[in-house]
């Protein structure tokens, strides 16, 4: 794919998803990403056991590898004043700097903005958290499924009204994954910005703003109408007001989603693929006003006819249905897409252990219909020594820092 940051060295200072997956956005693209990792712990992700009840691999550790793979392991304790110091000179060679430790943290450990830009004025300062570095709570840390899942609404919107309590979240990272997106869009705004103007600006995004940005629209909806957008409990059938919306059951129980929101052009194609043609010429059904206002006799046709054939079947069958309609598929389903396959959605690392390679997907952008070429995840700490021999420090000094435990 083509390299489009290649020449801009990212310091990223953080752990978890959230952040570092902007950090992995950004080396897919072609930037030089350092993580720098505590020495002895690394990042707190690694020593995850299992994500959400499946066994991680520390070897083959898919949630380090999601939002690290491309990237560069340098170890270093920045609670040491040598590590801070080394921090500052790693800096200067640097155009962005990125974290999401807390403000505290920050401080404490002095790689707050104004400690980084003392060493690089000229560095763009991005940060990530659960709700904003303003306000009352800046200093309040928290996961996808407390920022972007729970508190900002998400949950409550996909969780039927009949339902006690609310779903949980059931994707690894989701939020994290989305915000990462954000952050590295911002990160490139910033650097289009510095290359025009000149000037390094700092640049802030959170999980609770990634979640309402997400929802915006529902959100914009809810605030001029006060109504608060809410699903349903799963049925078979279509939509209120349009037949030709909704998810409909197959006769094996595999379930085909219909979305035509503009039904008006697609009433006789959609009744010949169900095998109902004749319901195309029922005034009830014929132009869009009376389907809309008879949707509910329409919709129990659909019911009727989806329940006729299994899923593969109308899969297969929905193909030239010129309306809009997708499988329901699992994760595991979309493994063997063919379209997201011919979109080089999964691409393959090779793993640090020499054992098969490691299939992860790609990030939504891709430039010249080209696929992604990147490493693995970094081990903790893997590049320290070739790194600040690279940036200048000599083996004297490096043996000094080990000795002092700045470094691993």
């Amino acid at each position: 794919m083509a390299q489009v940051m290649a020449g801009v060295r990212i310091l990223e200072v953080a752990q978890f998803t959230f952040v570092p997956a902007a950090g992995g956005l950004l080396a897919d693209w072609g930037a030089d990403v350092i993580k720098i990792e505590h020495p002895v712990r690394g990042d707190t992700q690694r020593g995850f056991l299992n994500v959400t009840g499946i066994p991680a691999d520390p070897n083959r550790h898919m949630l380090m590898e999601h939002p690290n793979r491309g990237k560069r392991s340098v170890g270093i304790d920045l609670s040491t004043a040598e590590g801070q110091e080394l921090l500052y000179e790693i800096a200067k060679t640097c155009d962005v700097f990125l974290t999401n430790y807390l403000p505290s943290v920050r401080q404490k450990n002095k790689f707050d903005i104004e400690h980084i830009r003392a060493a690089n004025p000229n560095i763009i300062y991005a940060r990530g958290s659960a709700y904003g570095d303003k306000g009352p709570e800046r200093d309040i840390g928290g996961f996808d499924s407390t920022a972007f899942w729970t508190r900002s609404g998400v949950g409550r919107a996909v969780t039927p009204k009949e339902m006690d309590g609310i779903l949980s979240q059931a994707v690894a990272a989701f939020g994290d994954s989305i915000g990462g997106m954000n952050i590295a869009g911002g990160i490139s705004a910033a650097l289009f910005h510095r290359d025009r103007t000149g000037e390094a600006i700092e640049m802030d995004v959170s999980l609770l703003s990634t979640a309402w940005w997400a929802i915006g629209a529902g959100m914009d909806i809810a605030m001029e109408s006060g109504v608060a957008m809410q699903a349903r409990m799963p049925f078979s059938g279509g939509n209120h007001g349009n037949a030709f919306v909704g998810n409909f059951t197959c006769s094996d129980g595999g379930i085909i989603n219909l979305s035509t929101l503009t039904p008006g052009p697609y009433i006789r194609d959609l009744f010949t693929h169900l095998g109902i043609p004749e319901a195309a010429d029922d005034p009830r059904f014929a132009s869009v006003e009376p389907l809309m206002a008879n949707w509910q006799a329409a919709s129990e046709l659909l019911v009727d006819a989806f329940l006729k054939q299994p899923f593969t079947y109308w899969r297969e069958h929905l193909r030239t249905y010129k309306g809009q309609w997708a499988p329901v598929q699992s994760m595991l389903d979309l493994v063997t897409d063919e379209q997201a396959l011919a979109n080089d959605m999964i691409f393959e690392v090779e793993p640090s252990d020499g054992g098969a390679p490691m299939r992860l997907v790609r990030g939504p952008v891709q430039f010249n219909h080209e696929p992604v070429q990147t490493t693995r995840c970094p081990q903790a700490s893997e590049h320290t020594e070739p790194f600040l021999m690279e940036i200048g420090l000599d083996w004297d000094r490096i043996e000094k820092l080990k000795a002092a435990g700045a470094i691993a």
